[in-house]
């Protein structure tokens, strides 16, 4: 029985990885598609978000499964409950990229970033894509020393957006209301993304070292 129990919670940890590796692929793809106005990548990242969707559902009816018959305590009960909160934050991280794609896609044939911040909007994109990849690595190797780069990357993710902030309401601002409103939601999809890939880097932090302390209190 407890091989059993051990080999689910070794599958548990391997769907996270597998989940991860698609959301790194997501925000990868919407990224390319804002900054290239691409269509057809913009609307496989749309449709592909479904599938990330239904990872999540699968992994959750286990771990409720697992809590139910297997009644965990202690460290096991430690992997389980993290492995739900995880889940939920790499959905979002995947909703956050389809979000990008969205945007990306209402504005076809046009780029929905202006060019004066196609840099900072460049620059956000490879903080995502490489707080995507450290995810995936981090929950496949459980390296903590990764979750410090994660939140160094959340860091920029957050000066890149209030870099959005500052030239919105500067004097030098000359977009129009669409693109305005279009700047704000990718600007806070970016940071978003950022927030939930340290919740991750947190709750793998706390299965290994046992620490709570900063631990987010939701995802």
């Amino acid at each position: 029985m407890r091989d059993i129990f051990d080999a689910e919670l070794t599958q548990l940890g391997e769907d996270l990885v597998a989940m991860s590796r698609r959301v790194e692929r997501a925000v990868t793809d919407a990224g390319v598609a804002l900054l290239t106005a691409d269509l057809a990548l913009a609307e496989s990242v749309i449709a592909d978000d479904l599938g990330i969707d239904a990872m999540e559902r699968d992994l959750d009816e286990r771990c409720v499964l697992l809590l139910a018959q297997q009644q965990p305590v202690a460290t096991d009960l430690r992997i389980v409950v993290s492995a739900l909160r995880m889940s939920s934050s790499l959905e979002r991280m995947g909703d956050l990229a389809r979000h990008v794609a969205q945007v990306a896609r209402g504005r076809y044939p046009g780029h929905a970033v202006p060019e004066p911040l196609t840099p900072t909007f460049a620059q956000m994109h490879d903080a995502a894509v490489r707080v995507a990849r450290r995810t995936t690595t981090l929950l496949e190797n459980r390296d903590v020393a990764l979750a410090g780069s994660i939140e160094a990357d959340d860091d920029l993710l957050d000066g890149l957006h209030e870099d959005t902030f500052t030239a919105l309401l500067g004097g030098a601002w000359t977009g129009t209301p669409q693109e305005t409103v279009d700047v704000t939601l990718l600007g806070r999809y970016y940071e978003r993304f950022g927030d939930h890939a340290v919740s991750v880097a947190r709750r793998v932090t706390y299965l290994v070292t046992g620490t709570v302390e900063d631990l987010p209190t939701s995802a």
